[in-house]
C-alpha cells in the first residue's frame, strides 16, 4: 500500500436552526476542499478527507439546550439522506475517502436522534456508520448505543463491531471516535482490538484544546494503539446563519498524529477556515507492530486482569430507552450529581472537605 496525504478540515460553521440550513455548511466544505486537496496533492495524492464534528449542523443542539425531539425532527439528517449524497458527490470529484459527522435519526427508534460518524467511499457509498458512545454528558442530548442498551444489543449483538465498527480499505482499516470518546482511553482502544490503523477524532472546544487536553489526547490514544489519529478541528463559528459575528469557540489544533504519539500534520490557528495534512503510511504502521519487541503495546494485554477494572457498573445503562433526554440543569441534578455520589460511595473517590456529609 503506498503512501498517501491526508487532509483534516477547518471549516468556518453556521449553527442551523432548520435542515435545509445544512446546505450553506456543505457548500463551504466543497469549496475548502478544492483548496485543500490541491495544495495538499503537491507532497502526494490526497486519499482521505476529514471533515469535524459540528461542520454540517453547528452545535445547536448543545447552545439551546434543545428539546431532544424537537431537533430529531427539525434539524437531524437521515444516513444516507440528501446530505451525505452531497457530500459523496465530493467523495467522487476528488477520487478520496470522505469522513463525516452529523446528528441523525434511525428510524428504528422515533423521534430520537444519534450522533453519528459516517465514512463515504470514491464511489460516494456510505460504507460505515458509528454511533457516538460518550456523548458530551453536560450538555449534548444525543442518544448513544449505551442508553438503549437491551435493545441495542438485540439489533445488533454484543460485539466488537456492534459498538466499535471497523471497515477495511485500500487505504487501511478506518473508525471513527467523536469528541468526547476520545476523552477515554476505552472507546479508541476497542476500535483498535477491532483492527483500526486511522481513527478519525474530531473537535474539542476551547480552552481544552489550547490547554493541552486534546493534543495529550490524541498522541496517547494513538501511541497506546499504535494508529493514526486525524483530529480536525472546527473553525470559525457563527452561532446561527444570521449571526453577524464568529467565534473562535474550538480553538484550533487541528492535528494528525502517528502510530508514534508524533503529531506529523497541523494547523494551530482556529479563527477563519482551513486545515491539517500529513502522511499516511499504512505499510510502516503494520511492519512497526509486527517487529517491535516493546512498543506494540497491545500484544501485552493482560486482559484478566483488567477485567477486574470494569467489573462493577458506573454508569447506568437504559437511561433513555423509555424517556428522551433530559435538559441541561434536570441532567445535572438526576445524573451528573448522582454519579459524583456514586464514585464517593464505591469507595473510589475520597470526598473533600466541604463535600462530607454530617
Amino acid at each position: 500500500m503506498e503512501p498517501y496525504m491526508a487532509v483534516g478540515l477547518s471549516p468556518t460553521v453556521w449553527g442551523v436552526r432548520k435542515r435545509e440550513e445544512i446546505k450553506k455548511n456543505i457548500e463551504h466544505i466543497r469549496e475548502l476542499v478544492a483548496a485543500a486537496t490541491w495544495l495538499s496533492s503537491l507532497d502526494l495524492p490526497v486519499k482521505l478527507i476529514a471533515i469535524p464534528e459540528g461542520s454540517l449542523q453547528g452545535f445547536t443542539d448543545e447552545v439551546f439546550d434543545m428539546d431532544h425531539e424537537e431537533y430529531a425532527n427539525t434539524i437531524a439528517i437521515d444516513i444516507p439522506g440528501e446530505e451525505t449524497d452531497l457530500l459523496g458527490e465530493i467523495a467522487k470529484q476528488y477520487g478520496c475517502y470522505v469522513i463525516a459527522q452529523a446528528k441523525a435519526r434511525d428510524e428504528r427508534f422515533p423521534n430520537r436522534f444519534f450522533n453519528n460518524a459516517f465514512i463515504i467511499d470514491p464511489r460516494g457509498k456510505i460504507i460505515l456508520r458509528h454511533y457516538k458512545n460518550s456523548p458530551l454528558f453536560p450538555v449534548e442530548h444525543s442518544v448513544c448505543p449505551h442508553d438503549i442498551f437491551d435493545e441495542w444489543i438485540k439489533i445488533h449483538g454484543r460485539n466488537l463491531q456492534a459498538f466499535f465498527p471497523v471497515v477495511d480499505t485500500d487505504i487501511g482499516k478506518l473508525g471513527c471516535a467523536l469528541a468526547n470518546e476520545g476523552s477515554y482511553p476505552e472507546y479508541i482502544r476497542g476500535l483498535a482490538m477491532n483492527g483500526a490503523e486511522v481513527v478519525y477524532r474530531p473537535s474539542y472546544p476551547h480552552p481544552h484544546t489550547q490547554n493541552e487536553f486534546w493534543e495529550v489526547q490524541n498522541r496517547a490514544r494513538a501511541l497506546d494503539n499504535n494508529i493514526y489519529i486525524i483530529a480536525p478541528n472546527t473553525g470559525t463559528y457563527y452561532l446561527t446563519v444570521d449571526s453577524p459575528v464568529p467565534v473562535d469557540t474550538f480553538g484550533g489544533k487541528s492535528m494528525i498524529v502517528d502510530y508514534k504519539g508524533r503529531v506529523i500534520g497541523k494547523h494551530e490557528y482556529g479563527a477563519g477556515s482551513s486545515y491539517c495534512a500529513a502522511v499516511i503510511d499504512i505499510d510502516a504502521l503494520r511492519d512497526f507492530r509486527s517487529r517491535s519487541p516493546w512498543a506494540n503495546w497491545m500484544k501485552d494485554l493482560r486482559t484478566e486482569i483488567i477485567q477486574l477494572i470494569y467489573e462493577r457498573p458506573i454508569y447506568p445503562k437504559n437511561l433513555w430507552l423509555e424517556q428522551k433526554p433530559y435538559k441541561h440543569a434536570e441532567y445535572r441534578e438526576k445524573v451528573i450529581e448522582k454519579q459524583i455520589e456514586k464514585m464517593f460511595e464505591m469507595g473510589v473517590w475520597t470526598r473533600p472537605e466541604k463535600r462530607r456529609k454530617k
